[in-house]
């Protein structure tokens, strides 16, 4: 038997009518559910609400019984009769006390006294006499009673009272009244064996079932004392009794209750307490009819909704069907058969026009715009289209699998291009993708051309160590040049790299940041690349960085760094140089490479760079104050050299704290000063005007230091320490090094050397002229709260034993 459509999982129809119907339950479900959690919430209130009712009553009832007990003790202390009695009533036999008493009271009031022990009780607390002979043990604790509320009426003349009191394992109401009458004294007493009757009145009252109980001592079970539960459950609730929660749940037999424990009396080791009871299962089924009513809502609904999704699946699933007859037909290459129409206005009319669009569309066009689209036609790779399709497909095929994603720039390509011709560029162009394509590893892999000298590769199943290896095997395959019609070629390239999923999961996105690391590789000139969110300012993680960043200044998370330099030829500290380090509240100490590089893209450099200024001053000013000669180099970067006010800037902080210009030397690189030489030039020949001196920082690193360092007001050079670290135990990197000194002192500028790792090295620095050193064998770099301390404790080691008169001779 065929089932209809719309009970057909895998039919249209079938499915919205299920999603339908499996919506709709849920949220039926759902509603059912908090809805019954929140009646059952509202039962738990309201119950705890009426057991907390019930001992604000059970408490009244008691203080009304000792009330009208009280008032029984009046009646007999104002009574003459009783009076006269208690005059003579030493010896007195209890039966003829008790007959006496009751011949005073009214009927009422004599029962109350039958049912009670009545005492009476001379000044000093001996009992006189008894309606009954247990009266001692309550006489006994009548004196700390009366002391207690004594003390309770604070200094009052004493009246009628009431407490409870434990005596041999019964709970009493005990209540007491001073004789006042003249040549008598002394108390009446009264004890009330305290069982079940204030319960009953309570359960009359509220519905309330309760009971009193009685623990002899601590760890021993609970004994009823009185009950409004026969004796099976009153037995059953005292064993279920939780007296470190006042509210809790107990079940008797198949009825839920809660019970509200609340403690009575504690004398010695003894307790008692009374037990509330209230029916949580009555409580919630005067919910029933809410619930009913619920219930018969939810299937009513369920009901309609199933009808009504039915037809809207009919609604719907009927033009559809006809729709993919029509698509089927184009599936099979039929582009000549109209898509069918009905010519409705609705969602389903407009995709049968889309369709007889489409139809028309693949009829008017052939195979080869695909392929126009998506390849490459010099090289026949992939174009950047193709690329971003096949990258797509693998992301979304290899969810949790990693990935790289290499773009790559040929350098000098438009130079080849102007000199040798087009023709010349695309035999070059097409040469590398033959060795680029030679050296993917997998099947997977991909390589396309993106535009101009640009490729892009695709590296499945790669980290970033596999990416990496494939950016060095460029690298080292494009040592080999080029033949092309006799012409040589050198290749070289900046590569940039990008890591799924950590720098993303989108195929253009990937492909974008690839690219940006690649720009920067070819800025940097140093091969490769990897992505990262300084390089990218426009990124959300660029953004939080630069957030960070401004709110770290604000916040006083920067922290100044001094690293000392040293005269290396007399071994005194005269300058300093200053560096900042983030201190960053969740990261720690946050080391410089990884925020000045985003900062200075940023252009945030240029508040760093302030704030570095502003803090080298106040430490300038604080080693005078202490009489130490000090001077303090800061960097300026690129931005801050573009800057025509920087010179102002600077003088201004330094007179907030009483510094002249020689209290810093201004360091500068030369790639600052060569991105646009005629600003910056500008900007050094003001601060000179100021009588600031200045450096020219990483001497001997770039490629046109010789040809500016002639027109640059500056005063001296710092040579870099990757010649420094490598002069002992290489004698080229010496030359370098005695060379650059004796350029700078023939200049007339002094010389400062980085990377002062060792005696040895201080002794050849020393002996090849050079004025300065700075180092970690002179000491690193130190917070500028520690750097006073060290300065005045600093003494030169003794250098003149270190043996390096052989590295000398080898030099002249």
């Amino acid at each position: 038997m065929k089932l209809p459509a719309f009970l057909h999982l895998r039919r249209l129809e079938g499915r919205i009518v299920a999603l339908f119907l499996a919506l709709l339950v849920l949220v039926q479900l759902t509603s059912w559910m908090i809805t019954y959690a929140n009646i059952r919430r509202s039962t738990e209130v309201a119950v705890e609400a009426e057991l907390k009712t019930g001992q604000r009553m059970l408490g009244h009832l008691l203080a009304q019984d000792a009330q009208q007990r009280v008032a029984v003790l009046r009646q007999l202390e104002n009574n003459h009769g009783i009076r006269s009695v208690l005059a003579e009533a030493a010896g007195m036999p209890a039966t003829e006390f008790a007959d006496t008493l009751f011949s005073a009271l009214d009927s009422k009031n004599s029962q109350l006294v039958d049912a009670s022990v009545i005492a009476y009780v001379s000044a000093d607390f001996r009992l006189v006499t008894a309606t009954r002979p247990q009266a001692e043990a309550f006489v006994a604790l009548l004196p700390a009673l009366i002391q207690a509320k004594e003390a309770e009426d604070a200094g009052n003349e004493p009246s009628g009272r009431a407490s409870l009191a434990l005596v041999g394992g019964r709970a009493y109401q005990l209540v007491f009244v001073p004789v006042k009458a003249a040549g008598l004294g002394g108390w009446l007493m009264m004890a009330v064996d305290l069982q079940s009757e204030p319960l009953r009145e309570l359960q009359t009252l509220s519905g309330l079932r309760s009971v009193f109980l009685l623990r002899p001592a601590e760890g021993q079970a609970w004994a009823p004392l009185g009950s409004v539960l026969d004796a099976a459950t009153t037995g059953q609730v005292a064993g279920q009794v939780q007296a470190a929660e006042p509210t809790f749940s107990l079940q008797l037999g198949e009825e839920e209750m809660r019970g509200l424990y609340v403690p009575l009396l504690r004398s010695g080791d003894q307790q008692l307490a009374v037990l509330l009871l209230r029916s949580f299962d009555q409580a919630f089924e005067s919910y029933r009819t809410l619930r009913q009513t619920l219930g018969t809502l939810t299937v009513l609904g369920i009901l309609a909704f199933a009808l009504g999704s039915v037809l809207t699946a009919r609604r719907i699933s009927r033009p559809i069907k006809t729709l993919a007859d029509s698509a089927e037909r184009l599936g099979a290459g039929d582009y000549a058969t109209p898509v069918a129409q009905d010519g409705s206005a609705d969602e389903v009319g407009d995709l049968a026009r889309a369709f007889e669009a489409m139809r028309q569309g693949i009829q008017q066009r052939d195979a080869s715009l695909n392929e126009l689209a998506f390849q490459d036609q010099l090289t026949r790779l992939p174009n950047r289209a193709g690329f971003v399709q096949v990258l797509e497909r693998w992301l979304n095929g290899h969810a949790e699998a990693p990935c790289a994603v290499l773009t790559l720039g040929l350098d000098r390509f438009k130079h080849v291009n102007d000199v040798q011709g087009h023709d010349f560029g695309d035999l070059l162009l097409q040469k590398v993708a033959q060795r680029l394509q030679a050296l993917l590893p997998a099947s997977e892999d991909a390589l396309a051309r993106l535009n101009g000298d640009e490729f892009a590769l695709l590296l499945s199943q790669a980290d970033e160590s596999a990416a990496l290896a494939l950016a060095d095997a460029i690298h080292r395959d494009f040592e080999r040049p080029l033949r092309i019609k006799d012409q040589t070629v050198d290749l070289s390239a900046g590569i940039g790299l990008a890591l799924a999923p950590a720098h993303g999961r989108e195929a253009k996105q990937l492909l974008s940041r690839a690219t940006l690391a690649m720009f920067e590789a070819k800025k940097r000139q140093n091969g490769s690349v990897f992505y990262s969110a300084s390089l990218d300012a426009g990124s959300q993680e660029s953004l939080s960085l630069l957030s960070e960043l401004r709110h770290a200044v604000e916040a006083g998370e920067l922290r100044l760094y001094l690293q000392p330099k040293v005269d290396l030829q007399s071994g005194r500290i005269i300058s300093a140089e200053a560096l900042v380090r983030w201190q960053h509240p969740e990261r720690g100490l946050v080391p410089p490479m990884q925020f000045i590089p985003f900062a200075e893209q940023t252009g945030f450099i240029r508040a760093l760079t302030a704030w570095v200024i502003e803090a080298s001053a106040a430490a300038w000013a604080q080693a005078r104050a202490q009489d130490l000669a000090l001077r303090i180099s800061v960097n300026l970067s690129t931005r801050d050299l573009l800057d025509q006010d920087l010179p102002a800037k600077i003088q201004a902080m330094l007179d907030a704290h009483g510094a002249r210009s020689d209290a810093l030397c201004l360091e500068i690189t030369e790639s600052a000063i060569m991105d646009d030489p005629q600003r910056a030039l500008h900007t050094l020949q003001q601060l000179q005007e100021r009588g600031f001196k200045m450096s020219i920082d990483d001497f001997g690193t770039g490629y046109s230091s010789l040809a500016y360092l002639k027109r640059l007001p500056v005063h001296e050079l710092k040579i870099d320490k990757s010649f420094v670290m490598a002069m002992e135990s290489d004698l080229g990197d010496a030359k370098i090094v005695r060379s650059t000194i004796e350029l700078a002192h023939n200049l007339g500028l002094s010389v400062v050397a980085e990377g002062v790792e060792s005696a040895k090295a201080w002794r050849l620095l020393a002996a090849l002229g050079c004025d300065e050193g700075q180092g970690y064998f002179i000491a690193k770099p130190m917070p500028q709260e520690q750097f006073l301390d060290w300065l005045r404790a600093w003494r030169a080691p003794e250098i003149g034993s270190i043996g390096a008169d052989t590295m000398l001779s080898q030099l002249d």
